[in-house]
C-alpha cells in the first residue's frame, strides 16, 4: 500500500496545490491516483473544496471526502457548531485502505496543522498517519516565522514515530525578501527533511496542462526521479 499525508505548518499554506502537485507527477508516471480530504471546512454543502480543486488541476484522479463543515473552523469544532457527526481517525484510515486497493498512491490531505483535532476525542492527522503508517509531507509558509512552524510540526512527527517525507513551501511569491531566500537554505535543518520544492504563487489557477508542467519544473527536480515509481510507490526523498 502506498499512502502519502500531507500536513500543513499551519492553515492556508498551499496543501491542497501541493496534493495537486504531487498527485501531477504521479499521474505523470503512469500511477492511478486517489486523494482524500477526510475533514473539509468553511464549505456549504454545493460549494467547490478542495477536492473539487484537485480534480481540476490533475484529470483522471480519483477524490473522496468524509465529510464537510460550513463554517472555517478546526474540523471538531465546525462538527460540533453545526451538529454533524466528527470524523474518526480510524474512519479515515479505513478510507485510505480502500481507496489504495485500487489506486498505486493515495494521499491523504488533513485540514490546517498536523494537531487541528478531528473530533471531540482529541484526534487529529497525525493519528491517522500513523495507523497508516505513513510518511508525511509537510508543507510550510515561506516567510519569516515557518522554520519555528516547520521545526514543531517535525518535533511532533518525531514523538509519534512518523517519518517525515519532506517539506514543500506551498506558495512561493513572485517577489521574495531576505528571510525567505535564507529559509530555502534552513528549512532542510528543521527536522521534517530535506526541501523538495517550492511551489510558485497562483499555481491553482492554472489550466490542468500548464499546472502539470509547474509540478514538473517546480517539484519534480528536487525529488531526484526517485520518490514516485509505479513499482515503488512514495518513499522518503533523497
Amino acid at each position: 500500500m502506498s499512502v502519502l499525508v500531507v500536513t500543513g505548518t499551519g492553515t492556508g499554506v498551499g496543501k491542497t496545490v501541493v496534493t495537486a502537485a504531487v498527485a501531477a507527477l504521479a499521474r505523470a508516471r503512469g500511477l492511478r491516483v486517489a486523494v482524500l480530504k477526510p475533514a473539509q471546512t468553511g464549505t456549504g454543502p454545493t460549494e467547490p473544496g478542495d477536492t473539487d480543486a484537485v480534480a481540476r488541476l490533475v484529470p483522471g484522479v480519483t477524490t473522496a471526502e468524509l465529510a464537510r463543515y460550513p463554517e472555517p473552523l478546526a474540523p471538531a469544532t465546525a462538527a460540533a457548531r453545526c451538529g454533524a457527526a466528527a470524523v474518526r481517525a480510524e474512519e479515515a484510515a479505513d478510507a485510505a485502505w480502500r481507496l489504495a486497493r485500487a489506486h498505486d498512491l493515495v494521499l491523504v490531505e488533513g485540514a490546517g496543522g498536523l494537531l487541528v483535532r478531528l473530533n471531540a476525542e482529541g484526534q487529529t492527522l497525525a493519528d491517522v498517519a500513523v495507523l497508516l503508517s505513513a510518511p508525511v509531507l509537510v508543507v510550510a509558509r515561506p516567510g519569516l516565522g515557518t522554520l519555528n512552524d516547520t521545526a514543531l510540526t517535525a518535533e511532533a512527527l518525531r514523538t509519534r514515530g512518523l517519518s517525515p517525507a519532506g517539506v514543500v513551501v506551498g506558495s512561493w511569491p513572485d517577489r521574495s525578501d531576505l528571510a525567505m531566500r535564507c529559509n530555502l537554505t534552513d528549512l532542510p535543518a528543521m527536522g521534517a527533511g530535506p526541501l523538495v520544492g517550492a511551489v510558485p504563487e497562483g499555481s491553482g489557477a492554472l489550466a490542468a496542462p500548464a499546472f502539470a508542467d509547474t509540478a514538473r519544473r517546480f517539484l519534480a527536480p528536487c525529488l531526484g526521479g526517485t520518490w514516485l515509481t509505479p513499482e515503488r510507490g512514495p518513499a522518503r526523498p533523497v
